[in-house]
């Protein structure tokens, strides 16, 4: 759950709302619950139906949130620039003042759409506990040695946002999101170990190398963080990395159940088609073969004449 997501990694069927009921507070992402992929398409009937529900629960926060969607991606993507060139350029004393008063300007705007879904959920209790670590993430990071909490805001508004536009191209959201997760990681490890003594990862390139390792699982062991912060950030690489493994998979085995389930669905309706079409056959030959008897018999009877009786003497 990150902010402005609306907790989109909750999956129906889990958590406390396992009878599938929604309650006040919460809002329901169509797009991000892995659960509904079906055939490398997310099946517009289910997401329809929570575009719905959303609605009716909270009317006002989903609409805030589906219109804030782009302009917070947007935000997060001259978040990016803006960290990349602190990171890989290093900019002089004079020029980073400059880049952070344009980062904090437009951190600004993530603690603006927090404030808003807070003051516009309907149970504002209940809202904020299931979204402390949005809380945490916007809070945190104006602090200079948290800061790389920040990352987390930006890859979930860029996330959700593209999500939204490649809703049902698996292929191209998952491709986004490792692209997106191994750059992120990237900039984070570069700026954590750069400078840390014993590290051998002092350039961009290095750092790109370890993070397609890391999310892979592959591990060389050519390059390692020696930090502790570094260490965190390869933990949460590597689970990243397995999670959307497993999305993949479970992907396209929806996909392959899909195609059967429709295979089969497609040779029953063959099957009773082609027994319906033999029954009207059969019934058609069957009535034929009725008149055709029925002809001959009459035919017969006039053949034969009249039947004689005998008169009584």
């Amino acid at each position: 759950m990150l902010a402005g997501s609306g907790d989109p990694w909750s999956v129906p069927g889990n958590g406390p709302h396992q009878s599938g009921a929604l309650r006040a507070g919460d809002v329901v992402d169509p797009i991000a619950t892995p659960g509904i992929v079906s055939g490398m398409e997310l099946r517009g009937g289910d997401s329809q139906s929570m575009d719905t529900s959303a609605v009716a629960v909270e009317p006002k926060l989903y609409r805030w949130e589906k219109n804030t969607e782009w302009p917070l991606a947007g935000a997060a993507v001259i978040f990016l620039a803006i960290y990349s060139v602190q990171v890989i350029a290093q900019p002089d004393k004079a020029t980073d003042t400059v880049l952070e008063i344009f980062t904090g300007v437009v951190w600004a705007l993530f603690l603006v759409d927090y404030l808003v879904r807070f003051k516009l959920a309907t149970d504002r209790k209940r809202w904020f506990v299931r979204h402390l670590l949005d809380l945490a993430v916007v809070a945190l990071p104006f602090l200079r040695p948290l800061r790389l909490l920040r990352l987390l805001v930006l890859f979930g508004a860029l996330q959700k946002a593209v999500g939204w536009a490649v809703r049902g191209k698996v292929i191209i959201y998952t491709a986004f999101s490792v692209t997106l997760l191994i750059y992120v990681a990237s900039l984070a490890i570069l700026e954590t170990e750069r400078f840390e003594p014993d590290s051998k990862i002092t350039t961009f390139g290095d750092a790109v190398w370890w993070s397609i390792t890391t999310v892979t699982t592959v591990g060389y062991g050519d390059l390692s963080p020696v930090s502790g912060t570094g260490r965190a950030i390869a933990v949460l690489l590597m689970i990243g990395g397995i999670s959307l493994v497993g999305v993949v998979t479970a992907s396209l085995a929806s996909w392959i159940i899909q195609r059967v389930a429709e295979e089969d669905a497609a040779n029953r309706a063959a099957t009773s088609a082609e027994i319906d079409a033999l029954r009207a056959d059969m019934q058609q030959r069957i009535d034929s073969l009725t008149d055709e008897l029925r002809r001959l018999n009459g035919r017969a009877h006039l053949d034969q004449g009249p039947v004689s009786r005998p008169h009584p003497r």
